[in-house]
């Protein structure tokens, strides 16, 4: 039904553990059974847990495997052993762990004690989604940025015309290039880690208020219990609730994924060109076919794969980022079923990442034909002579030299001629005869070090 888990099932198993139905009902197991835990950990009631009972609770998340996702979606869909079918998939987690409580424990009343699921939901999909963003997605981004990192200390040095709308403009060097690349990508990483860090969970009951936990136990400050208990998970805390988590955290970490992804695509579409004008060479893959009629190909297949995939995810994330948000009232059941479709969106995520990283592995620069489009293109020295002269008092700088070089073919020798004639020390022709398409390139090899 998905390339996800058909074609590019190879590339997106890291993600199983956190974006499976099995992940979620082990998430969900984990939150009903820390909770218990906690709500024993109450002076206020008289649930008692021993240091076996707590272990052994603690086993039913540590140790859920695939029969244990099967007990789950037969107390869902079919029932099970004393119990018949939910229908309801929470409801189905607290018939799990009845099944499962320790012996000589009797706290079947104390399962989901208050809780509405969302309270559930909430915490178990931020409990995958964190480590997804931080475990998996993010240490991929700081492949690629080490690599950029490196291309950009290698090749700082190797002149490159640049072009701007597309047209020959001022050189640059193509490590400062990708030097660029990788930090505005490092700048993209801060941003997604902020955003992992900052999820916040919410547990105040249907509506938000508290109101089933108060009526039980109006002395206990359920909120500051609240507070404690998503902290122990790992998350931030979210106070002011419907009984929906407003969700405005996933959708700062979708926006920021978002923003690493655009990142790369700018740099696939670019990557894509310099292979097309052999400014970059291929490392040819023994027994890799380019072409099914052209057997000379050695297409840049890789920035595609990326470029397709990193457009389907910010496809997704954009839709996510905006759908979770929103809430009928206190709470309607939609976002339920778009929320099982985030790990479709980091999946792609994840296959964009590494189709980039082959890429990258792949190209070479090519630096016998970038450097004979710099010495075809003299006239790209137009801006150094012009600013040289403007320094030297000559008001009409950029004019003269306007007039001799737009809309003509113009060589190094028509330059050196133009020199001869200027009314400039003998020191300043030298410099502007020195000058040369190739050494043009400012501080370039200087920044791309910096990096």
């Amino acid at each position: 039904m998905s390339p996800l888990d058909g074609r590019y099932a190879r590339y997106t198993e890291p993600l199983v553990p956190y974006a499976s139905e099995r992940a979620l009902m082990r998430a969900r197991v984990e939150v009903e059974v820390e909770y218990l835990l906690a709500l024993a950990d109450l002076d206020t009631t008289p649930l008692s847990i021993d240091t076996d009972q707590r272990s052994a609770l603690r086993g039913l998340y540590e140790s859920f495997d695939d029969e244990d996702a099967d007990v789950v979606k037969q107390l869902e869909t079919e029932g099970y052993g004393e119990y018949t079918a939910t229908n309801h998939d929470v409801k189905a987690i607290e018939y799990f762990i009845r099944l499962g409580m320790p012996e000589g424990l009797d706290a079947d009343n104390w399962i989901h004690f208050g809780l509405t699921s969302e309270d559930v939901n909430n915490l178990a999909h931020r409990l995958l989604v964190k480590p997804a963003a931080e475990e998996v997605l993010v240490p991929e981004l700081r492949e690629i940025r080490d690599t950029l990192v490196e291309m950009a200390h290698e090749y700082g040095d190797v002149p490159m015309l640049a072009r701007t709308h597309g047209q020959p403009a001022t050189p640059t060097t193509f490590g400062k290039e990708m030097a660029v690349y990788a930090s505005r990508l490092g700048q993209a990483i801060a941003r997604v880690e902020r955003a992992a860090d900052d999820l916040a969970g919410k547990l105040a009951g249907a509506s938000g208020t508290y109101a089933a936990h108060h009526a039980a136990y109006p002395d206990v400050d359920w909120p500051a219990f609240a507070e404690s208990f998503v902290g122990s998970l790992g998350l931030d805390h979210e106070p002011l609730t419907t009984q929906v988590n407003p969700c405005d955290d996933l959708e700062v970490l979708f926006d920021a994924l978002r923003g690493a992804n655009n990142v790369l695509l700018d740099m696939d579409l670019d990557m894509w060109l310099y292979v097309s004008d052999r400014y970059l060479g291929q490392e040819t893959v023994e027994g890799e076919t380019g072409s099914s009629t052209m057997p000379h190909k050695v297409n840049p297949i890789d920035f595609e794969n990326s470029e397709g995939n990193l457009s389907k995810a910010n496809s997704d994330l954009v839709f996510l980022g905006d759908y979770v948000t929103n809430s009928r009232l206190q709470r309607d059941l939609s976002d339920s079923t778009v929320k099982r479709n985030i790990g479709a969106a980091f999946a792609h995520c994840l296959v964009g990442y590494g189709k980039c990283q082959n890429g990258l592995a792949k190209v070479v620069p090519n630096e016998q034909v970038m450097r004979e489009e710099l010495d075809a293109t003299p006239e790209i020295i137009g801006e150094a002579v012009q600013t040289i002269l403007r320094r030297e008092g000559h008001d009409d700088a950029y004019e003269q030299v306007k007039k001799a070089t737009r809309g003509r073919e113009v060589t190094i020798e028509d330059f050196r001629e133009m020199f001869a004639d200027l009314d400039v020390s003998e020191s300043v022709r030298a410099e502007l005869d020195a000058l040369t398409p190739a050494g043009y390139t400012g501080i370039a090899s200087d920044l791309a070090d910096d990096v």
